[in-house]
């Protein structure tokens, strides 16, 4: 059992919503002819006609999400997978995995990156440890007041700490759905779109299973501030993802962390200085 599901133990789960079937958490929502269902397997496929995608019937606020994905196999070039987490509107907030499509033999690569109120433009880049085509892998979203915290196998690859503090925004109060899509990418998704999508390979096939949501279910009608206090402990209601010891990840965690930032991530936004002259403000006062 994970560090983020074993504070489960003896406390209200209030809100929450936990399953493994998707069609009770989630419904296709773009061409529906593109999806295979085999058991507890879900197939989405992307060929020279399109691409494929499907969304949570519902939003959430802190929790956590879990997909098990195996990603496209042999020659994925130019295809683009993705597993996210998005409010609406202009001013959204968004979490996102896009698992970046390549040659056969060459590694698959994951880019993560996260808006806040709108504002993206926080890239990452890492290579798996791992061939995340032969087997299915779990990749996850653990999200509460104090961080947002990316997973692959339980393993901790991405922090976004709240530093509101710092004058940095952070996502807090817009409820969100959960998506994946598949689609076509060629012109930037592998190495830069100078490998564009050989469509004799097609269809280029995702799969899924283990479809999870441990989290706030948020009612359509409520405010955003209804909706933070809804989600949020207080008094007799007590809620998993604010127990003190997730309010940051723990010593084996941040070893974790710092052996993918060392030896898998060859992109990150804080240090491209082309792009950002001056440092962003999270990173700046970044701990990771």
């Amino acid at each position: 059992m994970s560090l983020f599901l074993s504070v489960f133990v003896g406390f209200a789960l209030v809100g929450l919503v936990s399953s493994a079937k998707f069609d009770e958490l989630f419904q296709p929502t773009w061409a529906f002819d593109h999806f295979i269902h085999e058991g507890e397997l879900l197939h989405m496929k992307l060929d020279n006609f399109s691409g494929a995608g499907f969304q949570s019937k519902n939003k959430y606020l802190f929790g956590k999400v879990s997909l098990q994905i195996k990603l496209v196999e042999g020659d994925s070039a130019g295809t683009v997978t993705a597993f996210y987490m998005s409010s609406d509107g202009p001013s959204h907030n968004e979490f996102d995995f896009e698992f970046l499509g390549n040659t056969t033999g060459e590694p698959y690569s994951v880019q993560t990156n996260i808006y806040v109120n709108g504002v993206g433009n926080r890239e990452q880049r890492l290579n798996l440890w791992f061939d995340p085509t032969t087997e299915f892998h779990s990749y996850s979203i653990f999200w509460n007041q104090r961080q947002v915290v990316f997973l692959v196998d339980e393993t901790p690859i991405r922090v976004h700490t709240n530093m509101e503090n710092k004058g940095v925004p952070f996502p807090k109060d817009q409820a969100m759905g959960v998506y994946s899509s598949i689609w076509n990418a060629d012109d930037w998704a592998t190495q830069g779109g100078r490998v564009k999508t050989d469509w004799s390979h097609a269809p280029f096939i995702a799969s899924y299973k283990g479809f999870e949501i441990n989290a706030c279910e948020c009612p359509v009608s409520l405010a955003a501030a209804d909706n933070a206090k809804k989600c949020s402990s207080s008094g007799d209601q007590k809620y998993w993802w604010d127990e003190p010891t997730l309010s940051t990840l723990n010593l084996h965690q941040n070893h974790q962390l710092v052996w993918v930032k060392a030896h898998h991530m060859f992109y990150d936004y804080c240090t491209d200085s082309a792009r950002f002259p001056v440092t962003p403000l999270e990173c700046v006062h970044h701990r990771h």
